[in-house]
């Protein structure tokens, strides 16, 4: 026997789509389910300005296809030498909005990210002052870190200081990945969200390490142990508003994975709906998935529910294609390991 779940459309409020050949192929596997996306910056070069996201976003648009409507919400790459004033005229515009803060060398192509928190000082406090929210990659990058621990560690050293020195602004905790992510958005809940990848739900670092490196399970921030895991089910399940997806499906074409020195990310955006509804059902949280998918997030944006709807049947496991091709080279989906039950109709 069947079985439907009807939900408002949802978002995902933590998307890479690249550019190019590859924004192109990916878009659509997006668009088909999500109506809006918080669109990552970390190009090369980086969208730093408000001239940078418009242009951005016409190329994301020109690559949309005919009949599809998805709308981008455009976030800039907070650097050292970010214009306060650009910053808040983008987002008075309506083009930007929110700007992410990747600290130096975290994850891809974060090179011209914030080492000195000072030199930013002035545009969180302007984006504290129009309520524009600050998207966050959580972790520290110092050498003497260990690459498990440096989330927890950025909450002490990082975040925290940060969200007492601008106590106003409204800060999404994107990706996490520990109790400790969890359990500090529970005890700050003024100004504070988190997102949770499809992944983080699934992958434990035994996925990336055991039995060979599985190079398309490698993503930043790594996966944790499975103490962790459970917590991220936990809270995402948990019908708590403050947290709600992002799932930073990450695509790398197939030779930038597989190699010596393979790129991060989980390409997840064309499973991604079959995977939740499939965690939701084993956590016994079907009646939370809307939450979690397609309304805390425009609560903590300040943006309406989507009145659009989109139905999943349960019924024999989906097959989904392996990869996406794109002009180039293929992308990988991310295999959850698990049948997928569940499908949007």
């Amino acid at each position: 026997m069947s079985r439907t779940l009807t939900i408002p459309r949802p978002d995902d409020w933590h998307l890479h789509l690249r550019d190019g050949a590859v924004l192109r192929a990916v878009l659509p596997e997006t668009a088909r389910h999500f109506g809006r996306a918080i669109i990552m910056p970390n190009l090369v070069p980086p969208v730093v300005t408000g001239a940078d996201a418009a242009a951005y976003r016409d190329r994301i648009m020109n690559a949309l296809p005919a009949g599809m409507d998805f709308t981008p919400l455009m976030t800039l790459y907070l650097t050292e030498e970010t214009d306060p004033e650009d910053v808040a005229a983008a987002h008075a515009s309506g083009l930007v909005t929110s700007v992410k803060l990747y600290p130096a060398g975290a994850t891809t192509n974060s090179a011209s990210g914030v080492r000195d928190f000072d030199r930013v000082r002035p545009v969180l406090e302007k984006m504290a002052e129009i309520g524009m929210p600050l998207c966050v990659h959580g972790e520290v990058t110092d050498a003497d870190i260990d690459i498990f621990d440096r989330e927890a560690v950025f909450i002490d050293r990082v975040l925290d200081p940060l969200r007492r020195a601008t106590p106003g602004l409204r800060i999404v905790m994107e990706h996490i990945t520990t109790q400790q992510g969890v359990d500090y958005v529970k005890s700050n809940a003024e100004n504070l969200g988190a997102t949770i990848t499809t992944h983080h739900l699934v992958i434990n670092r035994n996925h990336i390490l055991v039995g060979g490196i599985k190079p398309h399970y490698y993503c930043l921030p790594v996966a944790k142990r499975e103490e962790h895991r459970l917590a991220l089910r936990a809270a995402a399940t948990s019908g708590d508003t403050r947290f709600f997806l992002g799932t930073d499906s990450a695509p790398h074409t197939d030779p930038n994975k597989e190699s010596a020195c393979g790129c991060a990310g989980c390409f997840t955006a064309t499973n991604t709906l079959s995977i939740l509804a499939e965690v939701f059902e084993q956590e016994g949280a079907l009646d939370r998935l809307a939450g979690f998918t397609s309304e805390h997030g425009p609560a903590f944006y300040g943006l309406p529910v989507s009145t659009d709807t989109i139905t999943l049947t349960k019924g024999d496991p989906a097959a989904y294609p392996p990869k996406i091709d794109t002009g180039d080279g293929p992308v990988t989906l991310f295999d959850a390991q698990m049948p997928l039950h569940w499908r949007v109709i």
